[in-house]
């Protein structure tokens, strides 16, 4: 069985989503569709990139990941699919996709052709009129390549990257995930040529490297290395946002500690 993903800044109070789901099971029924998240922050665009990045790689190869936060709809803004390390996504041309444009074999395609869209196209609703039945057909073994022309230029974010230096690397917060946690642009594997003893500087406040949450005395903030391999901040039972009264941007430094050696005297 087919599986597709959702992700959107749709919330889920409206009927956008289950409108999707409408159009794809209308198409095929012998599909699984699996919610990311619908809370990606309003025309958002990195923050659903980033959603992207961290769950795509759990799905198993085959699955078509449909992507939705689309301040552009409506608008000459292409629509694309998306193919990459064995999966397709589907969804606006603005930048979504970015994480993925770094597999060298990627190939995309703009989504024109009228007989796999929707018998009619809202300009404002191309989440469940054109991406959605792209995806079922998809699903039912359609070629990418149907779809439309082949696209080699598409929109890339300018995606937040560590600074590596002698003895440091420079970073900054990318999102605040639903506890508080402020999760970084500094990639887990980067803290290795550090070596063991590591501080990590933001918001003024210098903070301990631990491997757990747990390892924090409550209140207490610290960095950790999360689930999606990036250097976190946390509070352990409290929100790292709030008590370091920082968000998207705020700059995060790691320094290696320097053990303090032996001095000898001077003598009087």
């Amino acid at each position: 069985m087919a599986v597709i993903s959702l992700t959107t800044d749709f919330g889920t109070r409206d009927t956008y989503v289950a409108e999707m789901k409408a159009a794809i099971l209308s198409i095929t029924r012998d599909v699984h569709v699996v919610d990311i998240t619908h809370e990606i922050p309003p025309q958002d665009v990195l923050a659903g990139a980033l959603a992207l990045e961290a769950a795509a790689r759990w799905f198993p190869p085959g699955t078509i990941h449909v992507a939705v936060v689309d301040p552009g709809v409506g608008t000459a803004r292409r629509g694309l699919a998306v193919t990459a390390g064995g999966r397709t996504f589907v969804g606006p041309d603005n930048g979504l996709f970015t994480p993925f444009l770094a597999d060298a074999g990627w190939h995309a395609f703009e989504l024109t052709a009228a007989e796999f869209r929707g018998a009619h196209v809202s300009r404002t609703f191309h989440g469940r009129d054109v991406f959605a039945p792209a995806a079922a057909h998809l699903a039912r073994g359609l070629e990418p390549h149907r779809l439309g022309p082949a696209v080699t230029d598409p929109v890339r974010l300018t995606w937040p990257e560590a600074r590596i230096g002698e003895g440091k690397i420079g970073g900054a917060v990318l999102h605040i995930d639903r506890f508080g946690n402020l999760v970084t642009s500094i990639p887990g594997e980067a803290l290795t040529s550090l070596g063991p003893a590591i501080t990590v500087r933001v918001a003024g406040k210098t903070l301990p490297l631990v491997r757990t949450y747990a390892e924090l005395k409550r209140g207490n903030p610290g960095a950790l290395v999360g689930s999606g391999n990036r250097l976190e901040i946390a509070v352990n039972t409290g929100s790292a946002a709030k008590t370091l009264r920082a968000g998207r941007g705020t700059p995060v430094v790691v320094s290696r500690t320097s053990p303090v050696g032996r001095r000898g005297r001077r003598r009087s």
